[in-house]
């Protein structure tokens, strides 16, 4: 069974010290059923192709098992593991590249967090359930998916095609995640580990899974078959990465403090947002602005909004300015927003979606559903969801906005949240605001990105040329517009981009 690895990112070489094998060597590494070789078929600088080739020996293999084997009896001597992709991959592939599925790089420590174009192919993979089964799991995580069935036999097409399927990835990622993907996956696809499945496996499956699984719309089955169908670590492995998409959430945005009443008035809002700017630092980064100097006479000047409150503000009179009734906020976090919405009875119908079910509870709370009064509580609509995978409840409103969300999103999926919001739900406007990186070097503290999750943050001009592409791409006019004290060396810590679809779109 074989797995390459290829990479055209310059120097392709690098691929190496990701892999921490050594182009011009092979290496063997012994396993319990055979022996797992690495080797290099090409290394240049424009291409490079790592091999992984998996020798089993069906002896070992055997005598390995118990009677608990589902290959148990005649499929001990008869069966495919010696030469199709399975969990005997996977778990070679976790030995021989365990640093490399860890993100650990000493000789170029950059590496590792780097996305890279890659290609994986798997010339003969078992796959219960087809060519479509692999697109179903692939695709969400950002991958190109070419599945194709390898037929019975090339010599009698009647036959019809086999359980196996020749299978390539295409996509830029960190290698660290594609190998982390496979990982999991083979044995999913396979659906027949070659081992005894103990209760460490479910921590196992969330490791491999960090960063990804939790908002994967196939989980339920990808843990159930992981996990041998072995329902009771199932369901403890669900409930876990349920945890850990909630706690994921969490940390994205500062919440407004419990006490902040959420159905107030325009005067009540003005006095918390105040109080809500006399708070000190601001979390992910957003410090308070730096004040002027004081105006002659009249001593220091008032300390300023944060930027957070100013974001919000600037967003719900764009709102206002472009005539919307209905808004959708899409990744709502815990409702900041919405309950901003809802305090104006211009905005008729207000929805707010985020992927943490956590976050959402935590909004309903902060927003007193129930206490509000029934005609204000028939505007709002809360539910859980993901940006990246298409739904219908996202559709019929006027606005959307994605206020400080994309810069969570890996970069290999933005392609994604672009078709759902762009293509699929289709308002007549959407607002994105994302950090301005430039802006930066204004926090005197700050090192790095400003948040944690942060998977990017972007120049004025990469925002501006990706939204001139989403625009174009999608029908859509777009400005682009600054929120917060616009410096006139590195911009205004904030951009906001206002999409308008085009009318004969």
């Amino acid at each position: 069974m074989l797995l390459t690895i290829s990479t055209t990112a310059w120097p392709a070489t690098d691929l190496g010290f990701l892999l921490h094998k050594h182009p011009e060597r092979v290496q063997e590494f012994s396993q319990s059923f055979g022996t797992a070789t690495v080797f290099y078929p090409e290394a240049g600088d424009a291409r490079c192709t790592a091999a992984l080739m998996l020798q089993v020996d069906p002896i070992a293999l055997v005598r390995s098992r118990g009677k608990n084997s589902p290959d148990f009896s005649l499929s001990q001597y008869v069966n495919d593991r010696p030469y199709a992709a399975s969990s005997l991959l996977a778990v070679a592939l976790a030995d021989v590249f365990r640093t490399a599925r860890a993100g650990r790089c000493k000789a170029r420590p950059e590496l590792p967090g780097t996305p890279l174009p890659l290609e994986l192919r798997l010339p003969a993979l078992p796959c219960r359930g087809g060519p479509e089964l692999a697109r179903r799991l692939f695709e969400p995580l950002g991958w190109e998916v070419d599945a194709r069935p390898v037929p019975l036999d090339e010599g009698f097409p009647d036959w019809g095609d086999s359980r196996y399927v020749g299978l390539t990835l295409r996509g830029t990622t960190r290698l660290q995640d594609a190998l982390n993907h496979l990982y999991v996956l083979l044995p999913v696809l396979d659906d027949g580990k070659h081992y005894w499945i103990a209760p460490d496996e479910v921590d196992k499956l969330i490791r491999a899974g960090e960063g990804w699984l939790h908002g994967h719309p196939e989980r339920g089955l990808i843990t159930r078959r992981y996990l041998g169908r072995r329902w009771a670590l199932a369901r403890t492995a669900l409930a876990r990465l349920a945890e850990l998409g909630d706690e994921t959430e969490e940390r994205l945005e500062p919440a407004v403090e419990e006490e902040a009443p959420a159905d107030v008035t325009a005067a009540d809002e003005a006095a918390a947002a105040e109080a809500e700017a006399q708070e000190g630092q601001a979390q992910e980064g957003q410090a308070q602005e730096v004040p002027g100097p004081g105006i002659p006479g009249q001593g220091e000047s008032p300390k300023p909004k944060a930027l957070n409150v100013r974001r919000r503000e600037a967003v719900l009179a764009k709102l206002e300015q472009l005539g919307a009734a209905s808004v959708i906020d899409l990744g709502c976090g815990q409702g900041e927003l919405v309950g901003a919405l809802l305090t104006r009875p211009r905005f008729t119908r207000v929805g707010g979606m985020d992927v943490s079910s956590m976050a959402l509870t935590i909004a309903a709370r902060k927003l007193r559903l129930e206490r509000m009064p029934d005609a204000k509580r028939a505007r709002l609509t809360l539910f859980q969801g993901a940006l990246t995978y298409a739904d219908k409840r996202l559709a019929g409103y006027d606005a959307a906005v994605l206020m400080e969300v994309i810069e969570h999103v890996d970069p290999p999926r933005l392609a994604a949240l672009e078709r759902v919001v762009f293509d699929r739900a289709r308002p007549r406007h959407v607002l994105v605001t994302t950090p301005n990186i430039e802006h930066n070097v204004r926090y005197e503290f700050l090192t790095g990105l400003r948040h944690p999750d942060h998977r990017f943050e972007w120049t004025r001009a990469e925002f501006a040329a990706w939204a001139r592409r989403v625009a174009g791409q999608f029908g859509y006019q777009v400005a682009v517009e600054p929120v917060g004290d616009d410096d006139p060396e590195v911009g205004p810590p904030t951009q906001m981009g206002v999409f308008t679809r085009d009318q004969r779109s």
